[in-house]
């Protein structure tokens, strides 16, 4: 499935977007963190050995704000090589695949906020300008970027756009020798904004071609505002920008004029499913510090570690926690293999990296969503296993509480990411990328019939069953809606964002499914908790699947219509319940014996 070279990963059959909506997907097409090579495990720990040598010691330090400090941790990172991961070798970078640069930024998510820093910086800082940069911008800028010389951040949201980025009010004007554009406008919530000498800035030209810019702090009329005083991330600097006649040289203007929401769109696809990943790392540090604390506080003189109720949280939260690592790590692995299957040499390397990112639109939304609350059920929980202690800010779990919430906005708010899901597939299956009309057409013609029950025989023959009528279900429910309401379902935002919960369960459900599928098959170590975990995930996620389905076909149809489309999503769903209690419990001492998260 994967060959390896220096230390990059190349799959030799790769996983197309949103295909998972219409078919069946292999084991050995999907990438796990079971693919991971020896030099990936070395940047993981050389990463975690920094974060916990370096940053965990100061961790208080940087919650006050010390950006001194930020800055001089983020040149240590640079000189170990942990800010150059994504850049190319001729701009004096790694040129690592992606998956190398998750792990970096899973290990460096355990550093608290102090991971936005570096995650702002190596990602939607830099990002743009190796994607979408002149040759002449990328030597220009990224030595230094890769070094830790210069820091970078990303300016689109402003007071008035926040997820309607193209709504956007700061202008850029070509000045009257025709050698500088010149902007004014005030950008808002960014991260950085303290200390970054280069930002990626969204302007509209003459008030109407929305386009990107590089602009350097030194330029002037560029200022910051104070430091916005937020509920959590404290270690990251936030603060508006300011711009006022900024004299931009026009050889910064960053890709084509007019053209801005290509690379916006495209950059937060890939930060969406990078924040999937910090919210992996940050949880498995947050289960890790809660079951420390459960096995040693004790309660009715033992430790609360025993009571079956904590075990249950426990065992819910490594599942979770198991999921979400499988479709970061899965969507990884695609973007990858995409990647690597084009020329991202020469004038064109722009468009054809955001068009092979743009293929996932679809996964990055849904692992962004998924991995956000996960993260805030965990760290939620884990605050609860701490009692009253969990809060009071001399537990670390506080603060991790209080740092989970701004994901579920960041990258896209969880509701807009929503929409992306069924929105975006629509798009596809109207230019021919996924032959949805067609497998919804075939389905629909399917349940009239008998539906085959699950084979309980069969190694996962209850959750291949589960994965494959959710996927019925989805392609029923879609249909009867885009049959209902044609273009115009973009307005009908409940029925969008019910049928993106079932995509986004059949993702999740799938990936695991095949995940421990490949795990079995291989005989590795933890394929029997892996089994257990996806046996228990598919037992509480498919009854919220019929109850989804059920909710959209209550607003399509009425009477015998209403009665008729029950009857087909209740054969659907149709599924022998599991001994949820014997799972968690196998599953939780498991955890409690290693003190972690294990997969």
């Amino acid at each position: 499935m994967t060959s390896e070279r220096e230390g990059m990963v190349t799959m030799t059959t790769r996983e197309h977007g949103g295909a998972f909506f219409v078919a069946k997907t292999t084991p050995e097409a999907i990438f796990t963190p079971e693919d991971f090579t020896d030099e990936h495990k070395m940047i993981f720990k050389t990463t975690l050995d920094f974060v916990e040598g370096e940053v965990l010691p100061v961790v208080d330090q940087l919650e006050h704000q010390d950006w001194d400090l930020t800055v001089k941790l983020l040149k240590k990172a640079g000189q170990l090589g942990l800010l150059a991961a994504d850049v190319p070798e001729a701009y004096e970078g790694l040129e690592m695949d992606k998956v190398s640069s998750s792990l970096i930024g899973e290990a460096m998510s355990r550093a608290g906020a102090f991971a936005l820093s570096h995650g702002a910086h190596v990602g939607i800082g830099t990002l743009p300008i190796i994607f979408f940069g002149t040759d002449a911008q990328k030597r220009k800028y990224l030595p230094d970027l890769a070094s830790g010389a210069k820091f970078a951040a990303y300016a689109l949201t402003e007071p008035g756009s926040g997820s309607d980025a193209l709504g956007a009010r700061t202008t850029a004007r070509l000045s009257a020798d025709g050698k500088h554009w010149v902007l004014n406008g005030q950008k808002q919530y960014i991260t950085n904004s303290a200390f970054a000498d280069v930002f990626v800035v969204y302007a509209k030209i003459d008030g109407e071609h929305f386009s990107a810019f590089i602009v350097e702090r030194e330029y002037p009329g560029v200022s910051t505002g104070p430091e916005e005083k937020k509920m959590g991330i404290k270690a990251s600097s936030t603060r508006p920008l300011i711009l006022e006649d900024v004299h931009v040289p026009v050889e910064n203007l960053l890709g084509e004029k007019g053209r801005g929401h290509v690379i916006a769109f495209n950059i937060l696809n890939i930060g969406r499913y990078k924040l999937a990943i910090g919210a992996v790392g940050g949880s498995k540090s947050a289960l890790q510090t809660a079951v420390r604390y459960a096995k040693t506080r004790e309660q009715f003189k033992q430790p609360i570690a025993n009571f079956p109720l904590i075990q249950g949280k426990i065992a819910d939260m490594q599942t979770r926690l198991f999921v979400a690592e499988t479709i970061a790590y899965r969507t990884t692995g695609a973007i990858d293999a995409a990647l690597g299957a084009v020329d991202l040499s020469g004038d064109q390397a722009g468009q054809t990296a955001a068009k092979a990112i743009a293929e996932f639109a679809i996964e990055c939304s849904i692992n962004k969503v998924f991995g956000s609350e996960m993260l805030d059920f965990v760290v939620d929980e884990g605050v609860q296993i701490h009692g009253g202690a969990g809060f009071i800010q001399d537990y670390a779990i506080e603060r991790m509480y209080r740092d989970s919430r701004i994901n579920r906005i960041f990258e896209g708010t969880n509701e807009i990411n929503r929409l992306l899901v069924p929105g975006t597939l629509l798009k596809m299956a109207m230019k021919g990328e996924v032959n949805l009309l067609g497998a919804a057409a075939a389905v629909q013609n399917e349940v009239t019939g008998p539906i085959e029950p699950a084979d309980e025989s069969a190694p996962f023959g209850i959750e291949e069953h589960a994965v494959e009528m959710t996927r019925k279900l989805f392609l029923v429910a879609g249909g009867m809606a885009v049959q209902k309401y044609g273009p115009k379902i973009e307005s009908e935002q409940e029925v969008l964002a019910d049928l993106a919960d079932i995509g986004i369960a059949l993702y999740a459900m799938e990936s695991a499914l095949l995940r421990a599928q490949k795990s079995a098959a291989a005989g590795a170590p933890n394929a029997a908790l892996q089994s257990d975990m996806v046996k228990l995930f598919v037992a509480q996620t498919f009854p919220q699947v019929e109850v989804l389905a059920r909710e959209v076909l209550a607003v399509l149809e009425e009477g015998d219509g209403l009665k008729l489309g029950l009857s087909i999503i209740r054969r659907l769903s149709k599924l022998t319940p599991q001994n949820t209690v014997v799972l968690k419990r196998r599953i939780a001492a498991r955890v409690l014996e290693a003190e972690q998260y294990l997969a």
